[in-house]
């Protein structure tokens, strides 16, 4: 049993779309992150960043934190959405650590900037609007070549999906990405996805 300490973020939603495609079973555990519940001192010796997801693993005693790592471990575990062969699996890596370093924060400092800094910047939404869009182009890119960003479906597209998911969000479009936009609907209809996005 997986308990998932989660809120319903881009990266809060990772993890529980791992667990429904893995099928394991888990327990969820709210941490809102609006009232602050990721700094009680419980929730920080599961992260010591204060930061969602977590996770235990009931069956090992094992606590991972930050969202890449989580579905790395989940992979592992398993045996599913993460390739033994050493080529195929660091190309998955290469692009898990792409969404990790760049997506992720790239389209979080844009959300941030257009929806909650108390002053408008238009520098900032400008910086990373351009960014964010620059970043849909290298995925549109790669999505050209093949159904998903590794050929088959892995944890890439798993911690990239819930990120560019949230384009209109974002105040933005996937207009000008059609090998992206592809990708997005293609992804919306797996089960296992809109299942973990509820979550």
């Amino acid at each position: 049993m997986i308990d998932l300490y989660t809120f319903s973020t881009p990266n809060g939603r990772k993890p529980a779309i791992m667990l429904e495609e893995v099928g394991l079973p888990y327990t969820v555990h709210t941490i809102n992150i609006a009232k602050g519940e990721q700094f009680t001192p419980e929730y920080v010796a599961i992260n010591p960043n204060s930061k969602i997801p977590a996770i235990i693993d009931q069956d090992t005693g094992i606590k991972v934190f930050e969202s890449g790592a989580i579905l790395i471990y989940l992979a592992e575990k398993t045996g599913k959405l993460l390739p033994t062969d050493t080529a195929a699996r660091i190309q998955v890596i290469e692009w898990l650590m792409f969404q990790m370093a760049s997506v992720g924060p790239m389209f979080g400092q844009l959300s941030h900037f257009r929806r909650f800094a108390p002053e408008q910047i238009p520098y900032a939404i400008d910086r990373y609007e351009k960014e964010t869009l620059r970043l849909f182009g290298v995925l549109d890119q790669q999505l050209a070549k093949q159904e998903f960003i590794v050929g088959d479906y892995s944890i890439a597209d798993i911690a990239t999906y819930p990120w560019v998911a949230a384009y209109d969000y974002l105040g933005v479009t996937l207009d000008n990405h059609p090998h992206l936009k592809r990708w997005v609907e293609t992804m919306q209809q797996r089960p296992a996805v809109e299942r973990g996005m509820a979550v």
